[in-house]
């Protein structure tokens, strides 16, 4: 059996608190244009660096909260990827695990807010605010700056989001409501956005289509300014901004048991090609909705124990029971956790215990369904996603997770109707999504390093 001995020590603890400082957006000089490249920090929610961060919280209750939040939003993916007829379909998320700062407007205007591949429309706080949730920093003043410019209601631009109707002015109003019936309401607007790149450089986009928000409300944090929306659709900053940066954009995320102080990192444009030795490339998916970013996964390797896919529904024959084949995964930067429609799990989940050979102890927190106390040495066995032409080897701290001091789980939970390739999954990846070329590649990184 393929596999790596772990003692106790060997997976750190989980320490969200390490993602690095914001770097400010420079005001030196500004590239516009096309075919450009540059990066930008990504600041965990937990970070010290974060204004999500409580630092009275313990380690190990930022990792409770992670791991909640990963649920909820695991419940927001399978309500949105409900069929039309659902009223559901119009849900959204308004969380994430990363914050990205951005500056808007002209003279420019800094916010900082999640950054979510799960989301499409970009919006913030505007002034004069209706009815706003309370906002530690300053909210954008639209009237101060000299680009911005609101979208007609018939415009093709006002089509591209769901729930808009015409404002009184001949303007485009916006609604976007949430799975915990938190909700934006605003205007739609084009703007320039000026993005801070890690090279000292700052990167301007003219006529990026985003919502001032002037009536929001809900469960929102008074910490953030909004979210910043990476999704597939075409409302997204992502296709907003393609034609400038070719399409592509990759991230490097940092492992939570990671102990280094830097920021995790999302490059784009010329910056975000993956290539050299040890690259996997997978098609995404055409589905629907756009949003998400869906892959062909078609099974794990255990140790040398390979699992193909099967529906416990379905018929037995002679060799065994009928493979389902493949399942239609969402990868996501914002789950924590990895999600496998609840057969499939249940297959992986005893494809690990069998070669674990320790007794499995209940979680205490009542969440993840296969975890081991760490008083002895583990052997963790090699685990490998098979996506559609793409071997991805995961690494023990991709698959497990210590939930307390002496307690270790496994990183993945079953799912009704619904399956999400998390971020404890991908970190120490480097991720590349090429929009043009319509594929999703991996390639093993130390994302430490500069």
């Amino acid at each position: 059996m393929a596999s790596i001995v772990m003692a106790l020590r060997s997976i750190l603890p989980i320490a969200f608190a390490t993602i690095g400082c914001i770097s400010s957006l420079s005001l030196l000089p500004v590239i516009e244009g096309n075919n450009i490249g540059f990066s930008v920090d990504l600041i965990h929610r937990d970070s010290p660096a974060s204004p999500f961060y409580i630092s009275s919280l313990t380690h190990f209750d930022r990792v409770s909260n992670a791991l909640q939040r990963s649920f909820d939003r695991a419940k927001y993916f399978t309500l949105t990827s409900t069929p039309p007829k659902s009223a559901s379909t119009d849900v959204i998320s308004n969380d994430g695990e990363y914050l990205m700062k951005i500056g808007i407007g002209t003279p420019q205007f800094n916010i900082l807010a999640i950054a979510d591949t799960g989301s499409d429309l970009t919006w913030t706080q505007c002034r004069p605010c209706k009815n706003c949730f309370k906002q530690k920093a300053s909210l954008f003043n639209p009237k101060g700056s000299s680009t911005y410019k609101e979208v007609p209601c018939h415009s093709r631009q006002c089509q591209t989001i769901a729930k808009t109707s015409c404002h009184n002015n001949g303007s485009c109003a916006y609604s976007m409501s949430y799975g915990d019936r938190s909700y934006s309401r605003g205007i739609l607007a084009k703007e320039k956005v000026t993005l801070g790149s890690t090279d000292g450089r700052s990167v301007s986009l003219s006529g990026i289509i985003f919502g001032c928000g002037y009536d929001n409300g809900g469960t929102f944090l008074g910490n953030g300014s909004g979210i910043i929306g990476l999704g597939g659709g075409r409302a997204s900053m992502i296709y907003q901004m393609s034609p400038s940066i070719g399409g592509k954009f990759s991230y490097c995320l940092l492992p939570i048991s990671s102990q280094s102080i830097k920021a995790s990192k999302m490059h784009f444009g010329d910056n975000a090609i993956v290539s050299g030795n040890r690259v996997v490339s997978t098609p995404m998916l055409g589905k629907s909705p756009s949003t998400f970013y869906f892959l062909k996964l078609e099974g794990f390797t255990v140790g040398s124990q390979k699992l193909r896919f099967y529906d416990s529904s379905s018929s037995k024959n002679a060799s065994g029971p009928t493979l389902k084949g493949k399942i239609e995964i969402i990868i996501d930067s914002g789950t924590t956790l990895t999600y496998l429609p609840s057969d499939f799990y249940s297959q992986l989940e005893a494809a690990v215990k069998s070669q674990i050979r320790l007794k499995p102890i209940p979680d205490p927190q009542n969440r993840l369904n296969l975890c081991y106390g760490m008083r002895n040495n583990i052997t963790i066995p090699l685990i490998t996603a098979h996506f559609a032409g793409a071997d991805v080897n995961l690494n023990p701290f991709n698959t497990f997770i210590r939930t307390r001091s002496d307690i270790l789980c496994l990183a993945f939970a079953p799912a009704k109707n619904i399956a999400i390739y998390g971020n404890v999954a991908q970190m120490n990846f480097l991720i590349g999504y090429d929009l043009t070329e319509r594929t999703v590649s991996f390639k093993p990184t130390n994302c430490a390093r500069p």
